[in-house]
């Protein structure tokens, strides 16, 4: 599974998952829900970059 870095340097990685927007480990980018947003910043999916690992 890749991780996905915002424009504001968090990185959303599927390892830890995201557990203040109830978003569980192990869940990939693709598959967090459309309304789902940055617990940094607020941007939106669409603005995250896939990170090389």
């Amino acid at each position: 599974m890749h991780r996905y870095e915002c424009p504001c340097g968090y990185v959303y990685d599927p390892a830890e998952g995201d557990a203040e927007h109830n978003i569980a480990i192990g869940t990939p980018f693709e598959d967090l829900p459309d309304d789902w947003v940055c617990p940094k910043c607020g941007a939106e999916k669409e603005y995250f970059e896939k990170l090389d690992d």
